[in-house]
């Protein structure tokens, strides 16, 4: 991480995330000062060098950095509209969680006040913010990014993702697709295996092992899905329908919900319906591309 102290830096909102992102630049040695509507959750950062902001517009204005961690957008814009707060030439990095259309009007509105605006998303639990553990990803203009960077080290291991704002929550919610669909993959045969007396921490090794083989094919299957063409290399999207069927037949017979592979067989059937039987498993992206509101 970049060893530069010099900047002060300003966090708005002190729940558990924003009291750790606190801390960790407190840690790196840069002047913090923080605010809070409740100010007693101040205390500790306080007690470790922090300075209390008596009002929200004094807390930006003691930085040209200002981290702010709330419950959601909302909190936010009703929080600097109700104080009338003064944004011009300031630096806002929003860390609060929302969706991508947020992210990009904010940044609008942040633009409209004069201030520079990044969007983030904090892939990370507290405990570990300030250790490279602590992934945190940027978007919005790269000199932005760039400028403040050296004080941004101070909370983790940081990814830029590129000038549109809305790009950090996006990627932010498709990790949590991921980290859902292993789970819950995981639990289908976790509940499986149970049925024949296997327990979870037997079957995890080998789950694991699977995890890591079929993320091992997501760079050629990106390269098919980039370049819309999808040659069944490995296994044409006919045959893995059947071994859902074999699947949710299996789950039927010892009792195990089937509502998951389910879902996903009846993916499969539309796009074979669809004439695509014959091509790889990752042509389904036509099926995951379209809204369904049933």
């Amino acid at each position: 991480m970049n060893n530069n102290t010099d900047t002060p830096v300003t966090v708005i909102g002190l729940g558990l995330m924003g009291q750790a992102l606190a801390g960790a630049f407190l840690k790196a040695g840069h002047p913090t000062t923080v605010w809070n509507r409740t100010t007693s959750k101040a205390d500790p950062l306080v007690a470790q060098g922090a300075r209390l902001a008596p009002t929200v517009g004094d807390a930006l204005a003691a930085s040209s950095l200002t981290i702010i961690c709330l419950t959601d957008y909302q909190a936010m814009h009703e929080l600097l509209a109700a104080n009338d707060i003064e944004l011009d030439g300031t630096t806002v990095i929003n860390l609060t969680s929302g969706d991508s259309a947020q992210a990009r009007e904010t940044a609008h509105w942040a633009g409209q006040r004069g201030a520079h605006y990044l969007d983030g998303a904090i892939m990370a639990v507290p405990p570990v913010i300030g250790t490279a553990a602590a992934v945190i990803l940027f978007s919005g203009p790269q000199p932005d990014f760039e400028a403040h960077q050296p004080a941004l080290d101070a909370l983790g291991t940081l990814t830029y993702l590129g000038a549109d704002h809305g790009l950090a929550s996006l990627y932010d919610v498709a990790g949590l697709a991921m980290m859902w669909s292993v789970l819950n993959a995981w639990l289908q045969g976790t509940a499986l295996l149970e049925t024949a007396g296997v327990d979870a921490a037997t079957y995890a090794p080998f789950a694991q092992q699977i995890a890591a083989g079929v993320a091992e094919w997501l760079p050629g299957y990106a390269e098919q899905i980039d370049n819309n063409s999808f040659p069944a290399e490995v296994s044409a999207l006919q045959t893995d329908a059947r071994a859902m069927a074999h699947l949710i037949q299996e789950s039927e017979a010892v009792g195990v919900n089937t509502e998951l592979p389910k879902l996903i067989k009846a993916m499969a059937d539309r796009a074979i319906a669809a004439g695509d039987g014959g091509e790889q498993y990752p042509v389904l992206i036509e099926e995951f591309r379209k809204p369904r509101n049933d």
